[in-house]
Order: C-alpha cells, then sequence, then structure tokens
C-alpha cells in the first residue's frame, strides 16, 4: 500500500468509529471512496446494521465512483441476505477500479469470498492493517471465533489498587475528565454489567451523561449468583439478570460488554480468564481501603507474566488510563 492507501484507510477507520455500540450483530465499517483524488463518497455501517458502509458510501457516491478507489475497513460481504444484497456486488455494478481493505471478515459467509468475486470481476484488491480493524471491531471478531462477547473490565483505583476506603466510600476515586471518558466507553458497547454487591452499595444508574450522548446508553445487566430480584426504586430501572456473562453467549446482539463491577466480580471474571480488554483508571492517591483483586488463584509469579499486552495510556488531568489487551 502507498501513503495514500494508508491516509485514506485510516479516514475509513475514522468513520467507522461512530457506529461502534449501535451496530449489533455486524460490525462498524467505514468506507471512503475516492476518485481522481477526491472523495466523491463515504459511509459508515447505521445503527442496526444497515445500510452497510458500503452501500451508503456508494449511493452518495453515484456514478462518481467508477473507475475509482473503496477504501473499507472490512472485507466488503459477499452474502445475500433479506436485509440486503452483498457490499461486493455492489462494487462491482458501481465499477470500482480498486478495492483496498483492513482486514478480512471472520463471518464464514464471506472469509475471504468477498475479495475473490471483486478479483474474478477484475477489481484490485490490496489488504492492509489487520490490528486497526480487529480492534476497533473486537466485539464482532470475538463473537465470530469464539461464538461470545468481548468483555472489558473497567476499574478505578488509587496509586495502592483500592477501589474503596475500607468503609467502602468509592465516590470519587477519579475526577470529572476519567469519569467522562468512562461513560465515552459505555457509549461505545452493548451492554454494561455491574456486580449485586455493587447495585446494592452505590445504586448506579450506568447511563450516558455526556451531552450529545444521552441517548447512545448501553443495556444494562446485573450480574447475582442467587439472581435475586432488582430492588424496587432503583436507579438502573429495568435490566437483565445474569448468573454468569456466560449467559450471554448464545446472544448474537451483543458483541461488546463493558464490567463496572466491584472487586468480587472483577476477581471472578480474571479468575475465570473471561476479560479481553482491562480498563484501569488510576488516581495519584493513597487511601488504603478494599483493594481492586482478590486472590485468583494464583501459585506462582511466573504464570502472571505474558498474558496481558498495554496497547494505550491517556492523562486525564490528574488521572491515567491504561489499556491492556489480554494475549491470548
Amino acid at each position: 500500500m502507498s501513503g495514500d492507501d494508508a491516509r485514506w484507510l485510516g479516514a475509513a477507520l475514522a468513520l467507522a468509529t461512530r457506529g461502534v455500540g449501535r451496530t449489533a450483530p455486524n460490525p462498524s465499517v467505514g468506507c471512503v471512496i475516492v476518485a481522481g483524488g477526491r472523495v466523491v463518497g463515504r459511509g459508515w455501517t447505521q445503527p442496526g446494521g444497515r445500510p452497510h458502509a458500503e452501500a451508503m458510501a456508494l449511493a452518495a457516491a453515484g456514478s462518481s465512483a467508477r473507475g475509482g478507489t473503496a477504501y473499507v475497513t472490512l472485507e466488503p460481504c459477499a452474502h445475500v441476505s433479506a436485509r440486503g444484497p452483498a457490499c461486493s456486488d455492489g462494487l462491482i455494478a458501481a465499477g470500482v477500479a480498486r478495492v483496498v481493505a483492513a482486514a478480512t471478515d471472520p463471518d464464514p459467509r464471506t472469509a475471504g469470498a468477498g475479495f475473490a468475486r471483486l478479483r474474478a470481476a477484475g477489481i484490485e484488491v490490496a489488504v492492509g492493517s489487520q490490528v486497526d480493524a480487529e480492534r476497533l471491531n473486537a466485539g464482532f471478531f470475538t463473537r465470530q471465533r469464539h461464538g461470545r462477547p468481548h468483555i472489558t473490565l473497567k476499574l478505578a483505583m488509587s496509586l495502592d489498587g483500592a477501589i474503596a476506603l475500607a468503609d467502602g466510600s468509592s465516590r470519587w476515586i477519579t475526577g470529572e475528565r476519567a469519569r467522562a471518558h468512562a461513560h465515552l466507553e459505555r457509549a461505545g458497547c452493548d451492554m454494561i454489567v455491574v456486580g449485586a454487591g455493587t447495585l446494592a452499595a452505590d445504586d448506579p444508574a450506568l447511563d450516558v451523561r455526556l451531552d450529545g450522548l444521552e441517548h447512545r446508553a448501553p443495556r444494562r445487566a446485573v450480574l447475582s449468583t442467587s439472581l435475586a430480584a432488582i430492588p424496587h426504586g432503583a436507579r438502573i430501572g429495568a435490566a437483565l439478570l445474569l448468573r454468569d456473562l456466560s449467559d450471554l453467549d448464545g446472544d448474537a446482539a451483543i458483541l461488546t460488554v463493558l464490567v463496572e463491577g466491584g472487586a468480587g466480580v472483577a476477581t471472578r471474571l480474571l479468575a475465570a480468564d473471561r476479560v479481553d480488554r482491562l480498563l484501569i483508571y488510576r488516581a495519584p492517591i493513597v487511601v488504603g481501603g478494599r483493594p481492586a483483586v482478590g486472590d485468583l488463584g494464583l501459585t506462582d509469579l511466573g504464570s502472571a507474566h505474558g498474558r496481558w499486552r498495554q496497547v494505550d495510556t491517556l492523562d486525564l488531568g490528574p488521572d491515567r488510563v491504561e489499556e491492556y489487551d489480554r494475549t491470548r
């Protein structure tokens, strides 16, 4: 790929972020169509998964797409469904000369068949950075490969690893900017989960309190081994009761789950190796108090190494968020 290819593919990836958390069971895809050195069409997957990004971009480009290059963050689909035609067929009919994609689609109904169909029609195909596209649609890739949602565990803690004072007080460990960032994370997931203990202690609303994004609040669920009813008047309102996160494995509409549970839930999930991503908000305070994670059953420190890879850090005023991916 050329430098221009990388730039336009980056633009398509930026467009794809607009649909994250709103397109399940489909991935959130971005598409930019370039002809004569200028953008003639752009699109991203719409809420509920349709129209696809390519269809939106082709509609905007019209006849200008002929002879151009389509930059798309995921291999154009090769299967026709009741919800719409195959995007690879749409690109062929529009007469594009070249397709640059960021990743191969893991869905077995496409999985290389889209590229093959394009090449058979005489369209040049190039594949770029798989890593960026996979991280953007981690929930879709995890569900296609492992049959379950992608799990992010969020923890807000002090420098000494405490999530609350000894009496359970935890408002607030981090400052306003860090809390706003956490709400942005909520807006990009399909479901948010807390433990029954957190529900009882904090009565969280689990909504999105960011101007203009209030409508992006995800579905809400409570982890409870006893499946006890949600208390009347709780701010969480109607929510799904789960005995275990595996209860969500059969729900294709749930691609990404954000867990904001307390130490008990965090310990259970980490011990069961159900966490794919760690999001740690760290405040520059030392408080003692209640630790973020309990005993994971490790018998030697060696087995703890090599399991997590830091992928990003960001300063948020006095606080810092650290992002880690599970290495598998």
